[in-house]
C-alpha cells in the first residue's frame, strides 16, 4: 500500500503540528527534526505497507513536548490516535502510528518489529552525524532544559547516554548500523567524557 499523503497532511493540519513544533521552548525538537525523522524513514524502509504509519508517526512523535516530563511520547501518541481517527484513519493504522510514537520514549523495539525498528533508528539518527552538527545538536538539548541548574542537567545527560553505551547496538536496522554505528558511539562517548570531566573541574 503506498503513502497516503493526503491522510497524513489532514492529520498534520488537525493536530495544528506546524504550530506545536514552532513552540518557543523547543530548540531541538523542532520542524527540522521531523523533517530529519521524515528523510530517514524514507531511506530506511523496506516495506511500503509501512509508509503511511511511519510517516504519521514521524510527524507525531515530539508533538507534545515538554522538558522534564516522563509522559510526552504516551501524550503524543494519544494525541496521533485520536486526530488519526477524526480524519477518518483506520483504527488499525491509529493503533500502529500510536504504538510507534511510544516506542520512541525507549528507541528499543522487539527484534522481529521492522516498522519499530525504522522508526527508532530514525529518530536515533542524529548521534551518527558529523561531531559539529552532533555539537549543535546537543547544545540544542541543553538550551530545551536552560532552567535545569548545570550539575543536575549534566548527571541527568549524562546517564542517559551511558544506558546508551551499555546497549549491544544503538541501531536496530542494516543500515542504521553500517551508516552510523561508529560515529555515533564517537559522538555519544566523547559527550559522556565532557560533561563528566565539567563536572569535576
Amino acid at each position: 500500500m503506498p503513502l497516503d499523503q493526503r491522510l497524513v497532511d489532514a492529520a498534520v493540519t488537525a493536530a495544528g503540528l506546524s504550530a506545536r513544533y514552532s513552540q518557543t521552548h523547543r530548540h531541538y525538537h523542532t520542524l527540522i527534526h521531523v523533517e530529519h525523522v521524515l528523510e530517514r524513514v524514507v531511506e530506511l524502509s523496506t516495506e511500503p505497507d509501512d509508509a503511511t504509519a511511519l510517516c504519521a508517526a514521524a510527524w507525531f512523535h515530539d508533538a507534545i513536548y515538554a522538558p522534564g516530563r516522563s509522559d510526552n511520547e504516551e501524550r503524543s501518541a494519544f494525541l496521533a490516535r485520536e486526530t488519526l481517527e477524526l480524519v477518518g484513519a483506520s483504527p488499525g493504522l491509529s493503533t500502529e502510528v500510536a504504538r510507534l510514537v511510544t516506542l520512541t520514549a525507549s528507541h528499543h523495539p522487539e527484534p522481529d518489529d521492522q516498522a519499530g525498528a525504522v522508526m527508532c533508528d530514525a529518530d536515533l539518527s542524529i548521534l551518527g552525524s558529523t561531531p559539529d552538527e552532533y555539537a549543535a545538536y546537543a547544545a540544542a538539548i541543553r538550551e530545551e532544559y536552560s532552567l535545569v541548574p548545570d550539575d543536575a542537567f549534566r548527571a541527568g545527560r549524562a546517564r542517559i547516554l551511558r544506558q546508551l553505551l551499555g546497549r549491544p547496538s544503538l541501531f536496530h536496522t542494516s543500515i542504521g548500523r553500517e551508516r552510523w554505528e561508529g560515529y555515533a558511539l564517537a559522538n555519544v562517548r566523547q559527550e559522556v567524557f565532557r560533561l563528566e570531566g565539567s563536572g569535576r573541574e
